[in-house]
C-alpha cells in the first residue's frame, strides 16, 4: 500500500490559521517587523525557517510540526485495516475521499460521503457482494455529495443521514448523540461542526480498531478550514476527535487516513500534545 499525498503543507496550515483568526499579510509583517513580500514568499511555499516558527507563535501553531510539515518530512502510516474501504474521486484539482465500512459475516455495509464518481463505489460493493444498509454524509459541500443521486439510485434508495442543520431533500436528519447499529457494527455521530455547519464525525466500532470518518474536520496533518467558525472547528476537534484512543484509525474527506496519536505528534494546529 502506497503513501497517499498529503491534502496541506505549511502554506496551507498558515493560511487557515490567518484567515481563522483575521490575520493579514500586512498585520502579520507588521507583528514580524518583516516585508509582506517575506510574508507572501512564504505562503506561496517558499522556505525561512526563521520567519515559519515566528509565524506559528503568532497563529497559536506548533512551530516544531509545522517545520516538519515545510521540510515534508512526514506522512502518515498506511492504514491497512479490514473492513474498511477508502475510495477516492477528482473535484477540479482536488481529491475526495469516501468510505466504505462493512460486516465480514453479513456483508452488510455502510458508505460515507460520495464523492463525485459513483462508478467506484458501485464497482467495489459488487467486487465484495455487499449489501448497503445506508449512506452517511459528513457535510454537504459539494465535492462530498456529487455524485449521491446517482449513487442512491443504483443501490435501490439506501437512507440517507445527515446533521439537522444540513438537511436537503429526501434525507433524515440527525444529531449529536445518535446511535445506529449493524450487526457486529456500531456507530456514534458526534457534532464537529466549524468547516461546515452541520459537520459530523462517525465513530465507528466492530473492526480491529476504531474507526472515525471524520470528513473535513481533520486532515493528516491539518484541518478544513474553520469556513464557519475556526473557533468552533478547533474546539470540536479537541473535544471530540483528539481525545479519541491513540489507536483510532481517522477517515478525512481529503489526503490519507492517519490515527489520532500520529496527529497527536503531527498536527500543528494541536501544539499542546
Amino acid at each position: 500500500m502506497t503513501k497517499a499525498f498529503l491534502e496541506d503543507f505549511h502554506e496551507d496550515i498558515l493560511s487557515k490559521a490567518m484567515r481563522g483568526l483575521g490575520v493579514g499579510k500586512n498585520e502579520m509583517a507588521s507583528r514580524l517587523d518583516c516585508q509582506r513580500d517575506d510574508i507572501e514568499n512564504i505562503l506561496s511555499g517558499n522556505f525561512d525557517e526563521k520567519t515559519i516558527r515566528s509565524m506559528a507563535c503568532q497563529l497559536s501553531l506548533d512551530p516544531g510540526k509545522l517545520l516538519v510539515a515545510a521540510n515534508k518530512e512526514w506522512s502518515p502510516d498506511p492504514v491497512g485495516i479490514s473492513g474498511l474501504k477508502q475510495i477516492s474521486s477528482t473535484y477540479g484539482d482536488m481529491i475526495v475521499n469516501a468510505y466504505v465500512i462493512w460486516d465480514h459475516l453479513t456483508h452488510k455495509a455502510w458508505i460515507f460521503d460520495t464523492g463525485t464518481d459513483a462508478e467506484p463505489i458501485l464497482a467495489f460493493i459488487e467486487e465484495k457482494k455487499l449489501a448497503v444498509d445506508a449512506i452517511f454524509l459528513t457535510h454537504t459541500h459539494r465535492d462530498h455529495i456529487a455524485c449521491l443521486d446517482d449513487l442512491r439510485k443504483e443501490i435501490r434508495q439506501p437512507k440517507v443521514y445527515v446533521h439537522q442543520l444540513e438537511l436537503f431533500d429526501r434525507c433524515e436528519p440527525i444529531q449529536e448523540g445518535v446511535k445506529y447499529s449493524m450487526d457486529s457494527l456500531s456507530l456514534l455521530a458526534k457534532h464537529t461542526h466549524g468547516h461546515s455547519t452541520g459537520g459530523m464525525t462517525y465513530l465507528a466500532r466492530g473492526l480491529a480498531k476504531p474507526v472515525a470518518v471524520v470528513g473535513d474536520a481533520i486532515f493528516a496533518g491539518s484541518m478544513g478550514g474553520g469556513m464557519v467558525s475556526y473557533e468552533d472547528a478547533l474546539r470540536t476537534n479537541r473535544e471530540k476527535i483528539m481525545t479519541l484512543a491513540d489507536e483510532t484509525i481517522l477517515c478525512p474527506g481529503h489526503g490519507p487516513m492517519t490515527t489520532v496519536r500520529e496527529e497527536k505528534e503531527y498536527n500543528p494546529f494541536f501544539p499542546e500534545f
